[in-house]
């Protein structure tokens, strides 16, 4: 009997080969028109039709001629890789055994796509002889197909990747699909999956589903699942428990500001040290790449920031005013202290991310107007209080960098309550640790200083010159600031004509 003949595209824009008669032009996709009945398209269009019996095993000398008479070309890097994998995949290949299946009435063939633009690489093929009772059983595709008993012939054309069509036909053999998958990797599984689904493999189809379920995925690997599963369609009652990890109900912001008040809580009342710093630096991180991303933004309410920074400021209030009433020699001293240190590190974290979030103003505000606080401060010992200054460091070089924007009344009340803090403070702030940078410290303050009227400037910078003349190093260098203000005092004069044109005169010498 002769064998049926059938090729196949799996894509559904496939043009055939120029070389095709009109006749096979005609062939369809794979999956929406089917197979086409044709002897001229068998693979041994050039020897009788297959009979599917046993043959002895070829010769070295026969199988290299055979080599060469069907690609007289050398395979290429990828071809080689193809052709292990392959390789693989047939070394424990259940249909070659004939002895538990017999022999195959199938003969299918399995043909690589051509690179685009690439006539000197052909596509790879692979020829295999299965069972049409295991296909039709397992595949609806192959079961429309291959309905009538005798031997076929099929070749299934333009395939993504031969290696998996193969494993997906192995796979029909096994009735333990869920231990077969075991030790795949996930970019193998969904492309397992995408062919199963192809050829309407529901068995497939399902193992790969529980498998994605089961095991883990990297970040990358999540985007390409989701993409996949939304690329085939499924319907939703069979893909939800798997993306249940990824995709949530819509955050709405009092979610958002629950999530984000406990968390800060955690944070700021945590004991350990160590995973305290760490963890504050993790969330800090998370919500900078949230504020770099218009879509899916996080919202945390400026309400649910700004009561934890009241918490925070009334915690070490309560800490400096424990401290100052504390003798020296009491044993609880040291707690307290620590404890100060502790609370403007949490003041810092909160500011920071206000900062960045755009969020910032109402706290340069809050923080000029703690005259109380300010005075408790300079009660305290300097390496207990010197991380209280480092907020008003941060703050100054965010206004000096534009990333804060506050009116003059409101810099200059910043400054007046809190410069001489910072100045007392600055040699423990730059030997504390490798988080104070000493130049963008003083940048920060020249840039601060600079943007309020020139009368203001002149009693910050007059007095800042006496101090330093006294101090040297121990006190923020902020020379740049002076030049520019004498610059401005003496060396250039402004005067607003009418229609607001700007004149410039120099100095009379």
């Amino acid at each position: 009997m002769a064998a049926d003949s059938d090729r196949i595209y799996p894509s559904a824009h496939h043009k055939s080969p120029a070389s095709f008669s009109s006749r096979n032009q005609s062939v369809s996709a794979m999956i929406k028109q089917g197979f086409i009945s044709d002897p001229i398209l068998s693979p041994s269009r050039h020897s009788p039709p297959p009979t599917f019996g046993a043959t002895a095993n070829p010769t070295l000398f026969e199988m290299m001629a055979s080599e060469h008479a069907r690609d007289p070309n050398p395979p290429s890097a990828s071809q080689k890789k193809l052709q292990e994998r392959v390789s693989e995949v047939l070394s424990y290949a259940p249909f070659r055994i004939c002895n538990l299946w017999g022999v195959g009435d199938v003969r299918l063939t399995l043909g690589s796509r051509v690179p685009d633009g690439d006539t000197a690489e052909p596509g790879y093929r692979v020829t295999v002889d299965v069972h049409r009772r295991v296909l039709a059983a397992r595949s609806r595709f192959f079961a429309e197909r291959l309905g009538r008993s005798g031997p076929h012939t099929v070749e299934i054309l333009e395939c993504d990747d031969v290696a998996v069509y193969l494993e997906a036909v192995v796979l029909m053999y096994s009735d333990q699909l869920k231990i077969k998958l075991l030790g795949r990797d996930v970019p193998k599984t969904l492309a397992l999956l995408k062919i199963c689904s192809a050829i309407m493999f529901e068995d497939g189809v399902k193992a790969c589903l529980e498998y994605l379920e089961a095991v883990p995925w990297s970040e990358d690997e999540q985007e390409s699942v989701v993409s996949h599963l939304n690329e085939l369609q499924f319907d939703s009652s069979r893909t939800d428990s798997i993306l249940e990890r990824v995709i949530a109900e819509p955050s709405t912001p009092s979610r958002a500001d629950e999530v984000f008040l406990k968390l800060s809580m955690g944070l700021l009342q945590a004991k350990d040290e160590k995973a305290r710093k760490e963890m504050k630096s993790l969330i800090f991180q998370l919500l900078r790449e949230d504020n770099d991303r218009d879509k899916n933004r996080i919202h945390v309410s400026r309400d649910t920031m700004y009561h934890i920074c009241h918490r925070s400021l009334s915690s070490l209030v309560l800490c400096l005013s424990g401290a100052t009433s504390v003798d020296e020699n009491n044993q609880n001293r040291g707690s307290l202290m620590a404890e100060i240190a502790r609370e403007a590190d949490n003041i810092q974290w909160i500011v920071g991310i206000l900062i960045d979030r755009k969020m910032g103003e109402a706290f340069v505000k809050l923080w000029a107007d703690q005259k109380e606080l300010a005075v408790l401060h300079s009660k305290i010992p300097t390496v207990y209080r010197h991380e209280i200054s480092k907020i008003t460091a941060q703050l100054c070089i965010s206004i000096g960098k534009g990333q804060v924007l506050v009116p003059k009344e409101t810099r200059f009340s910043l400054l007046s309550t809190w410069l001489e803090a910072l100045y007392d403070d600055f040699t423990w702030m730059r030997n504390a640790g490798k988080s104070i940078d000493k130049k963008m410290i003083e940048e920060g303050l020249c840039q601060t200083i600079l943007t309020l009227p020139l009368s203001q400037q002149q009693s910050i910078l007059l007095s800042w010159f006496d101090r330093y003349l006294n101090r040297g190093d121990d006190c923020p260098n902020i020379q740049n600031a002076f030049q520019i203000w004498w610059r401005r005092a003496f060396l250039k004069h402004y005067s607003i004509e009418s229609q607001m044109q700007l004149a410039v005169y120099d100095a009379p010498h």
